[in-house]
């Protein structure tokens, strides 16, 4: 019975990308990268950020700046005055393009910071078509309400011309410069039919990879491959900063087994450009457990984001409306998350989606303190043991379902693991099994 009402039906509908399976995303911050802030400046970091590792380079919006009512002296990159231009500050259009080749010659992808929900204030839409933009109770354009996002003004998606505009301008730069796919900006607030359209336009050039900056089951079915892990972040805030334990973690993977769509990606994160620290200071926040909430990102469901400079220990917040160039130097953040990113690739288990394999809660004696789960895809085997606590602890595990030989990914030591197993942890420490 086929056709059954009562016959299970996957809610994810779109295809992901073949090569987004075990892919990894790095955010850039083209502004802060480098001395020069350009394209030709951070191309010199592909290698690196290769050899690190990354699949997926999400570019920070690229396009003009608006002046009018900006915000700092260099203004944000979500105020964007063209949407077919290229941010002088960056380099000309062909800069770009040879970016993406350069990208694309070595294995990765790119996908652009699209911002479909409003525009700079001196966009030339705003005469062209004013129509096209919310306006206040006195007829004036307005920022996006209930937010302090004075720099930019509302779009109006209830305008047929607004969309048709915003789908060519989002193809023009699939079919121009070759991207790949998108991250789009504060995506629930505007139509998810709009979003379904855009993703049927852009697959009938290539395949694309689409991430929504929003927390939405719905956003999965049609238009997005991945979204954010919000509730994960907001979880770790609990943790690390308000010391309130591991109940809000635990929520959060409840729901990510029991809730959330089979085969929908979500990007799990310490930080990004929008949570780039707590009290600007991200060492002070995590402290000592900083690489204990990195391997949990690494090894849970989900696909990891590295944000400009984490891998090489960046400790502040980054200025968003001036320039601030990042520190780079050797950290071993580096050497983890090449460990990490490296175990993703080859191990199935930590495949993202449908290829990836569910997390299963192994029992121990430390609910309180320590984190352990198994997971398991095509016969390849993880097991997690993440110490969440400033304690020396002896945990106790029952692994009696898991028993096999493994490998602990960070010191190469061979284990067998029995019916019950017993590990000394010292305070923030972790241990990642794997049977390759």
């Amino acid at each position: 019975m086929p056709n059954s009402p009562y016959t299970p039906k996957s809610y994810v509908e779109l295809n992901h990308p073949e090569w987004s399976k075990n892919a990894v995303i790095y955010e850039v911050n083209i502004r802060q990268y480098t001395p020069e802030g350009t394209f030709k400046a951070f191309a010199k970091h592909l290698p690196r950020l290769k050899d690190l590792g990354v699949d997926i380079l999400w570019l920070m919006p690229i396009h003009p700046i608006g002046k009018k009512n900006r915000k700092g002296s260099l203004g944000s990159y979500y105020a964007v005055s063209d949407y077919y231009g290229v941010n002088p500050e960056f380099g000309t259009m062909d800069d770009f393009t040879l970016l993406v080749q350069q990208i694309h010659e070595m294995g990765m992808y790119v996908i652009m910071d699209w911002v479909a929900n409003h525009s700079a204030w001196d966009h030339p839409l705003t005469k062209e078509h004013p129509e096209w933009y919310t306006k206040t109770i006195d007829g004036d354009f307005r920022p996006t309400p209930w937010y302090d996002w004075d720099d930019i003004i509302d779009f109006d998606y209830s305008q047929p011309g607004l969309r048709k505009y915003m789908t060519d301008a989002i193809k023009y730069w699939v079919e121009e410069a070759g991207v790949d796919g998108y991250r789009c900006d504060v995506a629930g607030f505007v139509p998810i039919d709009f979003w379904e359209h855009v993703r049927r336009k852009l697959e009938s050039i290539k395949p694309v990879f689409m991430l929504a900056e929003w927390e939405s089951r719905d956003l999965h079915r049609r238009a997005f491959d991945m979204t954010y892990a919000w509730s994960l972040w907001f979880a770790l805030e609990d943790l690390f900063q308000e010391q309130k334990g591991l109940h809000s973690l635990l929520e959060y993977l409840a729901h990510d087994v029991s809730t959330f769509p089979d085969n929908a990606f979500r990007m799990t994160f310490t930080e990004n450009h929008d949570k780039n620290s707590w009290e600007g200071n991200q060492y002070a926040n995590y402290g000592e457990g900083l690489h204990a909430a990195m391997v949990l990102c690494c090894t849970i469901n989900g696909m990891p984001l590295v944000y400009s400079g984490q891998e090489a220990g960046l400790d502040r917040s980054l200025k968003f409306f001036e320039k601030d160039e990042i520190d780079w130097r050797d950290h071993e953040n580096t050497g983890i998350y090449r460990k990490l990113f490296q175990l993703k690739k080859k191990n199935r288990a930590l495949w993202n989606g449908k290829w990836g394999g569910e997390m299963i809660r192994i029992k121990h004696d430390q609910p309180d303190q320590v984190l352990s789960f198994y997971r398991e895809s095509e016969g390849d085997k993880i097991i997690s043991v993440i110490n969440l606590s400033d304690q020396d602890l002896d945990v106790n595990l029952d692994t009696i379902a898991f028993t096999g030989s493994y490998k602990e990914v960070f010191t190469n030591e061979k284990l067998t693991i029995k019916q019950q197993t017993e590990f000394q942890l010292k305070p923030w420490s972790y241990k990642v099994l794997s049977n390759r």
